[in-house]
């Protein structure tokens, strides 16, 4: 479930709330004050889930920056290792080249 409908739903949830509790402060004769709590009730309601998807917000970011971090480190290692490897077998090769020049010419080692 993604935040944008986490947000929806505690929205909803926060006017249902609000409604409810509404419609029985009519009937107490102190609406006034009913719709005043029904109000802050709403406004924290929102506020949680304003909070709810920036926290979620800030776990994908933080997700994505490490996945973007390791594959960096995956590539960087790879092009170490293969430079050592490109490195290596040219040393080999002119390893290779030098003893067969000086065998063809007789001087062995």
């Amino acid at each position: 479930m993604n935040s944008s409908r986490i947000v929806r739903i505690l929205i909803v949830c926060a006017v249902f709330t609000a409604l409810s509790d509404t419609a029985g402060a009519q009937q107490e004769n102190s609406s006034g004050q009913g719709i005043k709590q029904d109000a802050k009730a709403a406004g924290r309601a929102v506020g949680d889930a304003g909070r709810d998807v920036g926290h979620a917000t800030r776990d994908a970011a933080v997700k994505v920056g490490h996945g973007a971090r390791d594959a960096g480190v995956k590539v960087g290692h790879g092009a170490r290792d293969a430079g050592k490897g490109i490195g290596h077998g040219a040393r080999e090769g002119w390893d290779a080249t030098k003893h067969a020049v000086k065998h063809v010419f007789g001087k062995d080692d």
